[in-house]
């Protein structure tokens, strides 16, 4: 059974630093893409990050102050969030899916094609 726990958020300043952990159950990296999303109400949830066997992809909005990274002999699957701004006030989740030949974690980031998501966690940066 699959199982993704977030942690980790919360209010920091502009141009602060947090760290998102998403701990993770049933979940084989080797097999699996991980990402993190985020969604700020009235609007789509935003693929920002994926991992797989070591290949990451980043949305323009976070390229150069995110860092997407795992943790095998944790099970926990990382964001390291630098140089925050307002605008990445949201709610992040992490997600995954199995991987399934190579376009399955490659390409858009789009919410639709993850199976298994977390609850949650809530970043919010202040100006």
């Amino acid at each position: 059974q699959v199982q993704l726990v977030e942690s980790g958020g919360g209010s920091v300043q502009a141009g602060g630093s947090l760290r998102l952990s998403c701990a993770t159950s049933g979940v084989t990296y080797s097999r699996n893409c991980m990402a993190w999303f985020r969604q700020v109400p009235g609007k789509a949830r935003e693929g920002i990050a994926r991992i797989y066997t070591g290949g990451t992809y980043y949305a323009d909005s976070v390229k150069g102050r995110f860092t997407i990274y795992q943790d095998n002999a944790k099970n926990t699957l990382y964001l390291q969030m630098n140089s925050l701004k307002p605008e990445d006030t949201a709610m992040y989740y992490c997600a995954t899916r199995p991987f399934a030949g190579a376009q399955s974690c490659a390409g858009r980031l789009v919410s639709y094609e993850y199976d298994y998501w977390g609850q949650g966690t809530r970043v919010t940066v202040s100006s």
